[in-house]
């Protein structure tokens, strides 16, 4: 309520905001899919397990990849910061974890959504030296951004979280850890940059191996969002605006 003497605030209430982990899930689940199909139709790629990244290097799958992946950044960076005000608020009560390790998750997750936008921008075949930065940054910091909040559910059961719901978190987490390494070694033991991989060509069984890992890690990712969802509603945001009179 404005006090006395002040101008009336004018005020935007959102209601349940479990409309951004929704549909960061469902846009980033479509994205996937979408640069798939056009890709395996196109016959850029085989259809068994490519890259995520070799669905999105040639047009025309290339520019829906690209614009697509990162509106799914962006949607993770408003996700992420919803979760860090939501935890702050529970933690005022019940004071289950220091406020240094809520910044601490997001700063990695922000982190891996800047990754996610570094791969959607520089192709990999154009500058693959940066799109592979990009995509480790990305997967690296997923993974221990929901590790983390795998953690942090626990630390605030049962008042916030029930156990089953911490449970799933934290399979999905430690499935999403264990594609993470082979995903990496494996990858790094491939001779060759290229998306349109044959069964008798050298490093085939590193490139299948290397990828099955890459889309367990992303659906991971997305898995885990999905379970936001409940959490975020019951919380709501209000943005308060108020103009002043300022005296020239």
């Amino acid at each position: 309520m404005p006090q006395a003497g002040q101008q009336p605030a004018m005020l935007c209430c959102i209601p349940g905001v479990a409309f951004f982990p929704a549909l960061l899930v469902s846009w980033s689940s479509a994205a996937f899919i979408t640069s798939y199909v056009i890709a395996v139709l196109e016959g850029h790629v085989e259809p068994l397990v490519p890259y995520i990244s070799d669905t999105g290097t040639k047009p025309p799958e290339s520019g829906i990849f690209g614009f697509m992946i990162n509106i799914s950044a962006l949607l993770g960076v408003i996700t992420m910061c919803i979760r860090y005000l939501l935890i702050e608020k529970q933690n005022e009560s019940s004071h289950f974890i220091r406020s240094s390790c809520n910044v601490f998750a997001l700063c990695i997750g922000l982190m891996g959504c800047t990754g996610m936008g570094i791969v959607a921008t520089f192709q990999e075949l154009s500058v693959p030296s940066v799109h592979d930065i990009g995509a480790l940054v990305a997967f690296g910091s997923g993974v221990v951004y929901i590790t983390l909040q795998s953690i942090i559910s626990y630390k605030s059961c049962p008042q916030w979280n029930t156990y089953l719901m911490c449970h799933i978190r934290m399979a999905i987490s430690v499935i999403s850890c264990i594609a993470f390494i082979p995903m990496i070694v494996f990858a790094s033991k491939i001779s060759v940059t290229k998306i349109d991989w044959t069964p008798d060509e050298k490093d085939y069984t590193y490139h299948v191996v290397s990828a099955t890992c890459e889309w367990t890690v992303a659906f991971g990712f997305i898995f885990f969002f999905l379970t936001f969802i409940r959490d975020f509603q019951r919380v709501s945001l209000r943005i308060s605006t108020e103009i002043r009179e300022d005296s020239w």
